[in-house]
């Protein structure tokens, strides 16, 4: 079952399809992960909080 690698929560295998890079089965972060969040390619640190 896919997870995400920061957080641990679920996400669904089109999630991973849609933003997963080629050949991982998890993805690096999630929209519940309040600390990290995609950028482009790249995974950043949060600049503020997520609500």
């Amino acid at each position: 079952m896919p997870e995400c690698t920061n957080c641990g929560g679920f996400v669904t295998e089109r999630y991973v399809r849609v933003f997963a890079p080629d050949g991982l089965e998890n993805v690096r972060v999630c929209p519940n992960c309040e600390d990290k969040l995609r950028d482009g390619a790249d995974v950043r640190q949060a600049r503020s909080k997520r609500t």
